[in-house]
């Protein structure tokens, strides 16, 4: 599984109550959500996401509350994957339950700078930034499976339809 976008940076700590504000979270609509995904520290976020980007950050991307509604916001938004030094557990999981790629690379933000193009291959980990390979850890097994086929909702029907 390969994936490509123009990078956005951010740096340590960005919690989901900047991934998508609390008082947005009585609403439902992935794209409405996806209109203020980084809002805080990034009004313009949106607009910049909606042509397909990979975001870089630092370190626990996605720490604090366990909404759902982050890894929805992000990828409703045009995020095809998320490159970081950690992640928050749950944040991690509900990404790829949502079928969004996020890959854990030591020193991503010194690595890589805004506004290249990165390709990322999800099952290697491995991240080519022009002529650079940098090593990440890859996403085997069933979590592969389930972002192959777009999320956990989608990999349940489809192993459904089998049997």
């Amino acid at each position: 599984m390969i994936v490509e976008g123009s990078v956005i940076k951010f740096g340590d700590k960005i919690d989901t109550d900047i991934i998508i504000p609390a008082r947005y979270l009585k609403y439902t609509d992935p794209q409405y959500l996806a209109q203020h995904a980084m809002e805080p520290l990034d009004p313009e976020f949106y607009k910049k996401a909606s042509k397909g980007v990979i975001i870089v950050a630092g370190k626990v991307f996605g720490m604090g509350s366990s909404r759902e509604q982050a890894a929805i916001a992000l990828k409703a938004a045009g995020v095809k994957a998320i490159i970081a030094e950690s992640f928050a557990r749950i944040f991690y999981r509900n990404a790829i339950n949502n079928g969004l790629p996020v890959i854990t690379l030591p020193n991503a933000t010194k690595e890589i700078n805004e506004g290249v193009i990165v390709k990322i291959n999800v099952e290697t980990g491995e991240v080519f930034v022009g002529d650079k390979v940098l090593k990440g850890k890859g996403i085997t097994g069933m979590a592969l499976e389930i972002l192959k086929a777009g999320g956990i909702m989608e990999y349940l029907k489809s192993i459904q339809r089998v049997n």
